[in-house]
């Protein structure tokens, strides 16, 4: 089975479930907390690349709902990149990395292709 890395929180229940499902279905998963060990300036621009914005962006998160109609403008004028920098929290999780792939969140879809990852 594959080496993952699955950036979240470790007390994110989301995170929790995609962490024992992968884990039970054997793959070795080493779990990065994405607030204190993630290097964000590194990671958020190459998973915009990979997943877009919309995918990426936690638009439902407490945080969202706080910030400014300014910040706030700031994901569709193409930088959701400084946004999620700034405010990890903001990010959609888990995050799956599965070397050249990268899965966001724990939707069934993501299931089916970060459980199929051999």
């Amino acid at each position: 089975m594959a080496n993952l890395t699955l950036y979240g929180l470790k007390n994110c229940d989301t995170c929790k479930k995609a962490l024992n499902a992968l884990d039970q279905d054997g793959h070795q998963v080493e779990l990065v907390d994405i607030r204190a060990d993630t290097d964000l300036a590194t990671k958020v621009p190459l998973w915009l690349k990979a997943v877009g914005p919309d995918a990426l962006v936690n638009k439902r998160s407490t945080t969202w709902r706080s910030l400014s109609t300014h910040d706030k403008s700031m994901v569709e004028q193409g930088k959701a990149d400084a946004l999620l920098i700034e405010n990890p929290t903001l990010i959609r999780r888990p995050v799956i990395e599965t070397g050249p792939d990268v899965y966001v969140g724990w939707t069934k879809d993501v299931q089916e292709r970060a459980l199929s990852v051999d």
